[in-house]
């Protein structure tokens, strides 16, 4: 089996290069090493799978159709995991065109592609983020998302829109995934865990933007691979999943335990709330566990403390 994953050299897709390639899957990781954090890291993400004999990196962009093209000619797949993606709900508002560019124009590309190359299963990313400020809560597949509440999210649901009518339209099998607040060993630097964990330990101040009592689904980076794994062998027709802790923390609680676990205090400078930022994130995942065998198991004192010792290995780096 080849498969290719985009964005393969981010958090997210590092880690699943890396199990794929342990479970015998030929891989080509195609990563434009854009500079939305220092393309430095995200190199460093790869660097030991790229000695690899089933491991091969591809520079490029999902925007330019040609280069798309020449990379198929070359690499007939059989699954394609497409994660890459302009993050951040913030940026996303400060520079929604990007956003559309990338994520949904990208998105297309990478569909219509993949159908002319004969590509029959397609694994996307998506978001938590797509369920805007729902207020029905643990949140499931069912409920509807038709209120996004940033360029971001509504990229996202732009996104499963497409999958679905490319699986209409071409009969290919699709899987959309929400992800739910993915941390652990390679996060990106710009997210919540990372940051703070980053200001905590140099002694500097930390934003936290309203009272504190906004909670999140913080989910574990191998237990989102665990389920990204599980959707790879069991894409069939059409369907979007949760992949999700299913549970909450509250942001007073996690900035608790990070500086319990540091044996330090954070200095902390409270901040009005953010636009385009949720009150709560919450998987229901029971259709995840029922049709993928999902069982997330991480807890967040557990992910939290190796995260902060990988965090301790790299900082110099990161």
């Amino acid at each position: 089996m080849r498969v290719l994953v985009t964005g393969g050299a981010g958090f997210i897709g590092s880690h699943l290069c890396e199990r794929l390639v342990e479970n015998g899957v030929d891989v080509v990781c195609l990563d434009n090493f854009n500079r939305y954090y220092d393309p430095r890291i995200k190199r460093g993400n790869i660097r030991h799978l790229e000695k690899q004999r089933r491991f091969s990196l591809v520079e490029g962009d999902i925007l330019k159709r040609r280069f798309l093209d020449s990379l198929f000619k070359k690499h007939p797949f059989d699954v394609i995991v497409h994660l890459a993606a302009r993050a951040g709900v913030r940026p996303s508002i400060r520079h929604p065109g990007l956003y559309q560019r990338v994520n949904v124009e990208g998105t297309l590309n990478v569909l219509e592609t993949g159908v002319r190359y004969d590509t029959p299963k397609f694994v996307i990313a998506s978001s938590s983020s797509v369920y805007g400020n729902n207020q029905k809560v643990p949140f499931s597949e069912d409920d509807p998302v038709d209120h996004p509440i940033s360029p971001y999210a509504a990229t996202k649901k732009a996104c499963e829109l497409l999958a679905y009518t490319y699986h209409k339209l071409h009969s290919v099998s699709v899987t959309c995934l929400r992800f739910f607040t993915v941390y652990g060993p390679r996060q990106r630097p710009d997210m919540a865990i990372h940051k703070f964990t980053r200001l905590i330990a140099s002694g500097r101040e930390m934003p936290v933007y309203g009272d504190g009592s906004t909670q999140r689904d913080y989910t574990y980076i191998t237990d989102i691979i665990d389920g990204v794994w599980s959707a790879i062998d069991r894409c069939r027709d059409f369907r979007i999943y949760n992949l999700g802790e299913s549970q909450t923390v509250e942001l007073n609680r996690l900035i608790g335990l990070l500086e319990k676990y540091m044996d330090a205090s954070a200095k902390i400078k409270r901040l009005p709330d953010q636009p385009g930022d949720v009150s709560i994130t919450f998987a229901d995942v029971r259709k995840a566990r029922k049709e993928l065998g999902y069982s997330p198991h991480v807890s967040i004192e557990q992910g939290l403390q190796e995260f902060i010792r990988w965090f301790r290995g790299v900082r110099d780096l990161v």
